[in-house]
């Protein structure tokens, strides 16, 4: 199948938007439609067969994970049945990471270092299977709370920015941090050492 991927990062028109809205409740994959239509302004680019009906979308959001306090585009990539298995998985999504990398290059400060990617398609998290993947320039840097893999591919060039706060601990672990159990408080050895 041949598909045409049309950039529209930031420039989703309120068509566009109704288009997307309808095409992820048909395809049964966001019912909601308060979500649906948040979900549609992040659209990145957007998959169009040979008659030009809708079958794909890649959406963004800038997200920073706890652990790498770095902005990061969070990136979904959905196709309609019809599209699956065409190979058109990597030349859509390597359209839409350079859409995003030339935008983050316009500004005067990057919105964000690089792509994140959470596999939930277990047969793509099974066909990728290396650390590192060069076909699509991702790094696995662990698994999502949902037990998922979890990949980044920076922008070329990017740069560290300084490090968004760390999360704060909830207060009651917090206390627990300061204030010592005594159960577990254990004397001192004859060197001085005190170990608790």
């Amino acid at each position: 199948m041949k598909v045409d991927i049309v950039p529209c990062w930031k420039q989703v028109r309120p068509e566009l938007a109704q288009e997307l809205m309808a095409f992820w409740r048909d395809n049964k994959a966001i019912g909601d439609a308060a979500a649906a239509a948040a979900r549609a302004m992040q659209a990145v680019c957007v998959a169009r067969d040979e008659s030009g009906a809708l079958c794909g979308v890649g959406t963004a959001v800038v997200k920073v994970l706890p652990r790498l306090r770095q902005p990061m585009y969070y990136y979904r990539q959905y196709f309609a049945k019809g599209l699956r298995g065409q190979h058109q998985e990597l030349p859509f999504y390597l359209r839409a990471k350079q859409v995003l990398q030339d935008y983050n290059a316009s500004l005067d400060r990057p919105e964000s270092l690089g792509i994140l990617l959470e596999v939930e398609n277990s047969k793509i998290a099974a066909a990728y299977k290396h650390a590192y993947e060069p076909a699509f320039d991702a790094t696995f840097i662990g698994y999502s709370p949902r037990g998922l893999q979890l990949r980044v591919s920076y922008f070329d060039g990017a740069e560290l920015l300084a490090p968004a706060p760390a999360p704060v601990r909830g207060t009651a672990m917090a206390a627990r941090a300061t204030i010592p159990d005594p159960t577990r408080i254990q004397p001192a050895s004859r060197r001085g050492n005190a170990r608790s």
